[in-house]
C-alpha cells in the first residue's frame, strides 16, 4: 500500500528524547528480525545503534534533522549531514516504525529528502550487511549503487568523536547514488 502523504518536518527539541527512542527501536527491531534475541550485533547497552551515536548525529554542526509524518502521526525520523560547498551530502539515519514498514513510508521520506535538496549532486549513506531490508530499498527503491563493502579485511576507519574512538559494525556496505 502507497501512502502518498508523507511529508518531513523538521525535529523539534521537545521531540529529540522521543526521537532518540524511536530510532534505537526500528533498529533493533531490524536486528531481532534477522538473528532473534541472540543477537551479538548489540552493544554493551543491547542497542544495535548507540545513543551517542543518534546524539552525535543530531548534535553535528552540519546536520539537519526532520521527522517522518504519515497521516498526521510521526512515524519515523531523518538525520542528513548537508555539505553546502560540495553538495556531496550523506544520509546519516533514516528510519520508519516496525509497525509502519512496507507501505512505502519510507520511500516516501525519501523522495522529500531528496526534494528538499535537489542541489545534491552526491547522497552517500551505509548500512550493516545483515540489514537486508535497507539494502534492498537502497538499491532497488532509491537508486543508490553500493560501492564498498567494510570488514574486517577492509576496515571502516571512523575518525574519533569527541576524543572516542568510533565502533561500528564489523561488516558494512556504503551505498552512493549519483544525482542527474
Amino acid at each position: 500500500m502507497q501512502h502518498t502523504s508523507v511529508s518531513l518536518i523538521p525535529l523539534e527539541a521537545a521531540d529529540r528524547e522521543q526521537f532518540i527512542l524511536d530510532n534505537q527501536r526500528a533498529f533493533w527491531y531490524g536486528a531481532m528480525q534477522e538473528f532473534g534475541m541472540l543477537d551479538d550485533h548489540l552493544d554493551s547497552q543491547g542497542e544495535i545503534i548507540s545513543r551517542k551515536t543518534i546524539e552525535a548525529c543530531l548534535d553535528a554542526p552540519d546536520s539537519e534533522a526532520y521527522r517522518i509524518i504519515c497521516d498526521g502521526q510521526k512515524v519515523g525520523g531523518v538525520i542528513l549531514k548537508i555539505d553546502q560547498a560540495t553538495n556531496h551530502n550523506e544520509l546519516e539515519i533514516l528510519f520508519t516504525a516496525p509497525e509502519v514498514h512496507s507501505r512505502g513510508i519510507g520511500y516516501g521520506a525519501w523522495q522529500a529528502v531528496e526534494a528538499l535538496h535537489p542541489e545534491t549532486k552526491v547522497w552517500e549513506t551505509f548500512t550493516p550487511y545483515f540489514e537486508k531490508r535497507n539494502i534492498h530499498f537502497y538499491l532497488n527503491k532509491c537508486g543508490f549503487r553500493i560501492v564498498e563493502f567494510f570488514t574486517t579485511q577492509h576496515p571502516l576507519d571512523l575518525p574519533p568523536q569527541n576524543g572516542e574512538e568510533q565502533d561500528g559494525p564489523d561488516e558494512m556496505f556504503r551505498f552512493v547514488k549519483v544525482m542527474e
